[in-house]
């Protein structure tokens, strides 16, 4: 009997999960065509001027590295909307911006709503006062870092030395190709620079990824929301539900209460700490009642089916997008 009721509820959340996936993949059409919030609720019109300030701002700093290379003359402003199309036109980008602003847009409401810091939590003071030398520096260079992120962010800017490495890599290709061939020779000797100053590691993921990792089995204390603050709630959740942190993002919206279940009971939360995030984060759905019949074990796997149908329906994208039209 019981056996039944875990097949059930199993069913019941892969189900609602598809759902859920389904409101994700349709975020790149979404914000590639600028419709109302109204049309889609992962989106707003702040998170639209946030995404198109980003790009626009990637496009800049990339235009800047090719003249300060060439020593060439500043580019016309109509230079960045078209690079920052470009850029706009490339599915992985604009999911990435859309993902730093979906999560600023999650931190402000969190702070509004229970007075948590987007910098400096609780649990992040305690890991800068550890008694680890190696924690406590990592710890304090991943705040400095973040402290970075708030600040560009509220700018609507995007450092490009923060992309994630494959995603510089493809903005550097898009950069290539959208100049003809005559600024050739000025763009490698930009993307040059620009390499040569980027370290993956260092970056504010990079950092926050390096903290949790270290923290080892007490990483479980950042999945206290209140506790943690959203940067290390969301790289502890990817970390112990073994999914990608724009995943672990997306599962703290309010329409994504399966994803967020999910990746909670994954990461080895029982029912009771669950709804403690829950109640958090609020989201629209209820938590399921049956959540503690599914295991540990099965929770990942119906995670691990879902990052597998999104990782081929991203490679399938192909149609351009058309986010950034005209200047700021």
């Amino acid at each position: 009997m019981a056996q039944d009721a875990a097949t059930t509820v199993e069913a019941l959340l892969s189900e609602a999960l598809t759902r859920a996936d389904r409101a994700i993949d349709g975020v790149p059409p979404v914000l590639g065509h600028m419709l109302a919030s109204s049309g889609h609720s992962l989106i707003n019109d702040a998170i639209v001027a946030n995404v198109r300030g980003m790009l626009n701002d990637l496009a800049r700093q990339l235009l800047a590295a090719e003249v300060e290379t060439s020593g060439e003359p500043l580019h016309a402003p109509e230079a960045v909307d078209d690079l920052a199309s470009a850029l706009a036109a490339d599915p992985q980008l604009l999911a990435h911006c859309h993902i730093l602003a979906l999560e600023t847009h999650l931190a402000h409401r969190l702070k509004h709503r229970f007075a948590i810091d987007p910098v400096l939590s609780d649990l992040w003071q305690e890991l800068i006062a550890s008694d680890n030398a190696l924690t406590g520096e990592i710890a304090m260079k991943a705040l400095a870092a973040q402290s970075r992120f708030v600040q560009s962010q509220r700018r609507m800017q995007h450092p490009i030395n923060e992309l994630p490495a494959e995603l510089l890599e493809q903005a550097l290709r898009i950069w290539a190709r959208s100049a003809p061939v005559t600024r050739e020779a000025a763009i490698v000797a930009g993307a040059s620079a620009i390499k040569a100053g980027y370290d993956e590691s260092v970056t504010r993921i990079g950092l926050i990824g390096r903290l949790v990792a270290g923290m080892r089995s007490g990483a479980i204390a950042a999945l206290e929301l209140k506790h943690a603050g959203l940067a290390l709630f969301a790289s502890t959740l990817a970390s112990l539900a073994g999914q990608g942190r724009a995943r672990a993002v997306l599962a703290c919206h309010e329409h994504q209460a399966v994803r967020l279940a999910l990746s909670l009971r994954a990461s080895g939360l029982d029912s009771e700490a669950i709804e403690r995030q829950f109640h958090v984060l609020e989201p629209i759905e209820r938590l399921p009642d049956d959540l503690a019949q599914i295991s540990r074990e099965r929770a990942a796997d119906l995670l691990r089916q879902s990052n597998l149908t999104a990782q081929s329906a991203a490679q399938g994208l192909s149609a351009p997008l058309t986010l950034v039209q005209g200047g700021d």
